[in-house]
């Protein structure tokens, strides 16, 4: 019976109202799908917020603790049975594991949203984790991995013990909202949107269109939507090399599904995702995408010349090179709607549906 389940849905995750993108309508949408059913969901995340529908979610701040520990503070204070714990942004394989079962039988479902270094974890950093992972994974009843990427690197990190109880649950947007790119003529208009992190990649970006830039002159504007740690080495960079009327940075905004479509292409040169939102957003509003051919790539979803271009990471000459071409009209994409259908495939239901079947099935 669905009427005594009682979740606790931890996220290391920062509401913020510029920044509605997937996970914000993943979260809304699961707690309605919840409500429906007469599941509880008690919500633990780094702060409150009401912006459009938070205000409905029963929400337990951190404020300065972290999510994990402000948790286990509670429940110690909290007279509160969950028969589920769910963990989104939260690290895997931790004491904290560990802690949870002192006290609670609830089911752990650990979530890895986390993208990998680009040249791999170093080696002391890959002992601790087959060590964490075998002391800790015992804990956690379901490894989920949002993409079969990131499924294989949680059994390589933790150990093949958890193969078994690791599965993959694409993360998935609602495709109503994406607003379709109609009209495909060319006006010099890119656009890049991720945080703003060195594994991001855009300092690839800013070098290629100095070398671009260096001996021709061209006329196109790059708007860059985000925000991260790493914004102001990229405005130094790019004041360094004199690019500034090749970049705006627009900040974060909650519209980006109704604003892809005013551009001509995405640029993604990503070294690590896990998912990544950004293309697949892009590619429901049928822009065409430039990323990186296996880490910006992660789904698959983009076919070299068909409904975008492809670059080797970190290969800033080739990046170079294929906004050239874009430029000079040698090599464009006049209409991406029809190829890779599979895009439309990734839904908010569906991620919906599979998160909620795990909470209803009877396996411990």
């Amino acid at each position: 019976m669905t009427e005594n389940k009682k979740i606790a849905v931890l996220c290391n995750y920062e509401l913020l109202p510029e920044r509605v993108g997937g996970m914000d309508y993943f979260f809304l949408a699961f707690d309605k799908k919840c409500a429906a059913n007469n599941i509880q969901v008690d919500w633990f995340f780094p702060n409150q917020s009401d912006h459009g529908e938070y205000a409905t979610l029963t929400i337990f701040e951190s404020g300065f603790q972290s999510v994990e520990n402000h948790f286990l503070s509670f429940c110690t204070t909290n007279a509160t049975a969950y028969t589920h714990i769910i963990t989104h942004f939260v690290e895997l394989c931790t004491p904290f594991f560990y802690k949870i079962k002192q006290f609670s039988v609830a089911k752990i479902i650990a979530v890895d949203h986390n993208p990998r270094p680009l040249s791999g974890y170093p080696l002391k950093k890959r002992i601790e984790k087959r060590i964490k992972g075998v002391l800790f994974s015992r804990y956690i009843a379901v490894f989920v991995g949002v993409s079969d990427y990131t499924r294989l690197e949680l059994i390589k990190e933790f150990g093949f013990q958890i193969g078994e109880k690791s599965i993959v649950i694409l993360n998935g947007l609602d495709n109503r909202k994406f607003k379709k790119k109609l009209n495909f003529e060319f006006n010099n208009k890119f656009i890049v949107a991720s945080h703003l992190r060195r594994d991001k990649g855009i300092q690839d970006l800013i070098v290629a269109v100095k070398y671009l830039t260096d001996n021709h002159e061209y006329d196109f504007l790059i708007d860059i939507y985000g925000s991260g740690y790493f914004e102001m080495e990229l405005k130094k960079m790019i004041e360094d090399y004199s690019l500034q009327k090749f970049f705006d940075f627009k900040g974060s905004v909650a519209n980006l599904n109704e604003i892809y479509c005013n551009y001509d292409y995405l640029i993604h040169p990503s070294h690590g995702e896990t998912f990544c939102y950004s293309v697949v957003e892009s590619l429901m509003c049928d822009l065409p995408v430039i990323t990186t051919k296996e880490q910006g790539n992660i789904l698959e979803l983009v076919e070299d010349n068909k409904n975008g271009f492809l670059f080797e990471v970190c290969q800033v000459n080739q990046l170079k090179e294929i906004l050239v071409k874009i430029l000079n009209n040698d090599s464009r994409i006049s209409n991406c709607s029809a190829v890779n259908k599979s895009v439309n495939d990734i839904t908010l239901t569906s991620m919906v549906d599979h998160y909620l079947a795990l909470v209803l099935e009877n396996k411990s």
